[in-house]
């Protein structure tokens, strides 16, 4: 929480926030464009925010694109505004709009939408990548069976783990650096990237899903990919899975 009131009490900081949140998924350059500063003192202050967890950055090729992670706002509206409802912390309202929802959307310069997701886990980075490739595992925390030998080039499946065998995805895999990177296609030309990185004892599980064909999809993935890795946290720290499938939870009517 420290850290988070230290990078929302600049206002060149909660700036870069509400650029981010107007577009997501923008470069350093994009960025200092609408700032008079040097990139040298931006990159310090996107330093700050990373250091927060208010921003997460996801590599594209030579590209580090930063993207506004909203659950620490999550986080300081359950514990200040909604408990004590103090006006004097309305300087928090313009980044509050972008935590609806704990996750990051974008879309790229020909129109085809970006989705990411970060999520935090109680666990090592060898035991988040044995629970993404282990068909069991995935199967008891996703309702689906992924299926594949995870070597380059090789195709998965998304089986069903009703014992029906139906396979309602394939792809395939495109990049394995184990513990750390896996990227596959999904569905046709989207592509799913997995990236995770361990500090001492939890992991920062990152899910990026890119060139979504439609916006429909990007709006049935953008309610599926919460669902799944709250079921996988669930397992991993606790050793069950959620007691309900948290994707057939009904959409909430608050507004």
């Amino acid at each position: 929480m420290d850290l988070v009131f230290k990078a929302l009490a600049d206002p060149t900081r909660r700036g870069m926030l509400d650029s981010l949140r107007r577009q997501d998924g923008q470069t350093l350059g994009m960025l200092c464009a609408g700032l008079a500063m040097a990139r040298q003192s931006a990159t310090q202050h996107l330093q700050v925010l990373q250091d927060a967890n208010l921003v997460t950055v996801v590599r594209r090729g030579r590209e580090r694109l930063h993207y506004l992670n909203p659950v620490p706002i999550h986080d300081l509206q359950r514990r200040w505004i909604a408990a004590y409802e103090e006006p004097r912390l309305r300087i928090l309202d313009a980044v509050r709009q972008s935590a609806e929802g704990h996750a990051m959307t974008t879309e790229t310069p020909d129109a085809i939408p970006t989705y990411v997701y970060v999520t935090y886990i109680k666990a090592t980075a060898e035991q988040v990548w044995h629970a993404l490739t282990d068909a069991d595992l995935t199967a008891a925390y996703w309702g689906h069976a992924n299926v594949s030998d995870w070597q380059v080039g090789s195709t998965w499946e998304h089986r069903r783990a009703d014992g029906s065998g139906i396979v309602d995805e394939t792809g395939t895999v495109l990049e394995v650096d184990p513990p750390r990177r896996l990227v596959f296609t999904f569905g046709g030309e989207a592509t799913v990237t997995f990236t995770v990185e361990s500090d001492q004892d939890i992991v920062r599980l990152t899910v990026t899903h890119e060139r979504l064909a439609t916006q429909e999809d990007l709006d049935a993935i953008s309610l599926g990919w919460p669902a799944v890795l709250a079921n996988l946290k669930s397992l991993l720290e606790t050793g069950s899975p959620l007691p309900q499938e948290p994707w057939k939870m009904p959409a909430s009517t608050t507004t």
